[in-house]
């Protein structure tokens, strides 16, 4: 697919949601906040990022699989469209489930989702073109179950071209992937993890024969180049 038709694509997939304002519009959202962080929803996970993620910067969220990081993705796009804010999520591998999100509280009428069939290349630049259309509290871009090979093929600039994109404007960048990619100078890793040998599970009810599942811990730790390693559980 070449640059042009990508971009005609992505164009009209912004019409066809009504979201089509953002590519002329930077008109501010009614519920942004002034410290310039975006709240994920999660209260134990903004306690550690100090608020949110940080708006004008490239962030990521890793772990392993059944680690929580899909959970943790819609929380923060469910959190960004009730404060009035559009959402994006490029999804290269065709793995979101919307009926879980919109259980999970995500307005669905405010999310671009952006289907791809595991073609990363094609993934990155609808990528590109959503972030620079511009307009968007958060533009997830998953890539998560894509094979490691292909995402080496990706220029060294790849993840610098994406966060110069941003610089300076309200939205925030996320990749969601298996292991770290990269982040922004002001951007965060959050890695989500599992212990070996624990049981995240939380249970319910007076005795063994009794139980039912009550929720499942999920593990984060953050990076950042400005902080130290921390932990916690959501």
């Amino acid at each position: 697919m070449t640059a042009s038709v990508a971009r005609a694509a992505v164009e009209s997939a912004l019409r066809a949601r009504k979201l089509d304002g953002t590519l002329t519009s930077a008109a501010p959202w009614q519920h942004r906040t002034a410290d310039g962080l975006a709240s994920t929803g999660v209260p134990a996970l903004d306690t550690l990022l100090g608020g949110g993620f940080r708006r004008g910067h490239l962030s990521e969220l890793v772990g392993p699989p059944s680690s929580g990081r899909t959970t943790v993705l819609c929380q923060s796009l469910a959190s960004a469209a009730s404060r009035g804010e559009v959402v994006a999520l490029v999804d290269t591998c065709d793995r979101f489930d919307p009926t879980s999100a919109a259980a999970a509280g995500l307005d669905l009428s405010k999310l671009l989702w952006i289907r791809e069939r595991g073609d990363a290349s094609r993934a990155l630049k609808a990528a590109m073109l959503v972030l620079q259309a511009g307009g968007f509290g958060i533009v997830a871009f998953d890539l998560a179950d894509v094979r490691p090979p292909a995402l080496r093929a990706f220029p060294f600039t790849t993840w610098l071209r994406l966060a110069r994109v941003i610089e300076g404007s309200d939205t925030v960048a996320l990749l969601m992937g298996s292991d770290r990619l990269a982040r922004s100078p002001g951007g965060v890793t959050v890695v989500l993890e599992t212990a070996p040998g624990v049981s995240r599970a939380r249970w319910a009810g007076g005795s063994h024969r009794a139980r039912l599942l009550a929720g499942v811990e999920i593990r984060a730790r953050l990076m950042g180049a400005s902080c130290e390693s921390r932990r916690t559980t959501i």
